[in-house]
């Protein structure tokens, strides 16, 4: 498999902002109701348990074939509720379907019951709750309130039919529907409340994320433009310079070869970071070699100094350090004519390198650059600062020294 083949298929497997946004920035509230399933499989566990004892009382007493049916119609639905709470998985449809089944047998109890055994509290009493929070997690929050409110009502109407409307139900029945309706209540507020910190935590992180997306794209966008500004300036101005300067075969040759190179390069600006370089260690020596053929390009005369011990440095800082040093070069050769162009490269071993590039011409206002000046900018400044280095203009009308430095972090 090529390179470009491999970059390409790893390219592909980054997800959209459509997939990212349902698959990771919605982690937390999928957290929230993964703990909300456990939560509710605990509570109805123990609430089933105490209703199943209680059923069973009935059923050793004699019970009919409905009572039995509603058992089995309760409890199937609640066993795939507890089930898909605790595996994860289809949790909204069982538990849609426990609410709704509950609703029903609730409502059938009186026809499957004795009037004798209508004084006692039944069992399905204890799962009142169990249908509230079950409505929690299947529906959304307006059938949430009505289960909370209707379910409670319904069991209180089920208790008088059963008492047939005598008074002594009506107490028993307004307490037990009041503090189902209450508890209801606050099942539901606790579960909106987390539900909504879970949701204000996945939009912060989507805000955040975006927004240092954007950030990304405008630094990356800035860099690419600053790249090919330099690029386009370093050589198109070296190759002008060269063809200027050309008053030889030799010379021309050499123009039309800076101006082949320089097309070249803008023909594969995509593969810019290989351009630049590396980051294999280059020793530092080279750098004196890539500015002496560079002083032989241009044609200019100057003194090269080199200082301190040699050691190595990454490609990439030492293909910015000579770019940017020909730009100043350039610079000194079109502005100062190459008036006492003189180079020192300062070598400390592995861990620091610096390049001057000193001329006695008029010199300038540093501060007075335009924007649009992209010869210091963005082919010394910028390039610079690309690589975690430096760069110092100092000016004045005893000539300019531009000094580039980069040391090891």
């Amino acid at each position: 498999m090529s390179a470009d083949t491999a970059l390409r298929d790893a390219w592909s497997q980054i997800p959209s902002p459509g997939t990212a946004e349902t698959e990771f920035e919605r982690f937390t509230g999928k957290r929230m109701e993964r703990i909300l399933a456990t939560v509710v499989a605990i509570g109805s566990t123990l609430l089933g348990a105490q209703a199943l004892v209680a059923a069973l009382g009935g059923v050793s007493q004699g019970a009919s074939a409905g009572y039995i049916a509603i058992i089995v119609i309760v409890y199937v639905p609640l066993l795939a509720m507890l089930v898909a709470c605790v595996t994860g998985r289809g949790v909204r449809v069982a538990s849609g379907v426990f609410a709704i089944v509950y609703v029903v047998a609730l409502a059938a109890w009186p026809l499957v019951m004795d009037s004798n055994r209508a004084p006692g509290q039944p069992w399905i009493f204890f799962l009142v709750n169990v249908g509230v929070v079950a409505a929690m997690l299947a529906f959304p929050m307006k059938l949430q309130l009505v289960w909370a409110f209707g379910v409670p009502l319904v069991y209180g109407y089920v208790r008088l039919v059963e008492g047939e409307f005598t008074s002594r139900f009506w107490t028993s029945a307004a307490f037990d529907v009041s503090f189902t309706i209450i508890l209801g209540i606050v099942i539901l507020s606790l579960g909106w409340m987390f539900r909504a910190v879970a949701a204000g935590v996945d939009n912060a992180r989507g805000q955040t994320v975006a927004s240092y997306a954007a950030a990304a794209a405008a630094a990356a966008a800035e860099e690419e433009r600053v790249s090919i500004a330099a690029l386009m300036h370093d050589s198109v101005l070296a190759a002008l310079i060269a063809a200027e300067r050309a008053d030889t075969d030799r010379a021309r040759d050499l123009a039309v070869s800076m101006a082949r190179e320089a097309l070249t390069r803008l023909a594969n600006t995509d593969a810019g970071i290989a351009q630049e370089g590396s980051d294999a260690p280059v020793a530092t020596a080279q750098i004196v070699i890539e500015l002496r053929r560079a002083l032989s390009e241009i044609g200019a005369d100057a003194v090269v100094e080199e200082r301190g011990s040699a050691g190595s440095i990454p490609g990439r800082v030492a293909r910015a350090l000579v770019l940017a040093a020909r730009q100043a070069i350039g610079n000194a050769v079109t502005h100062a004519h190459g008036r006492g162009l003189h180079l020192v490269v300062d070598e400390k071993g592995d861990d620091e390198v610096s390049v001057t590039v000193a001329d006695t011409g008029p010199g300038f206002d540093v501060d007075a650059i335009g924007e649009d000046r992209l010869g210091i900018r963005a082919s010394i400044i910028a390039r610079m600062a690309g690589v975690a280095g430096t760069a110092t203009i100092v000016s004045g009308s005893a000539g300019t020294t531009v000094t580039l430095g980069w040391e090891r972090a």
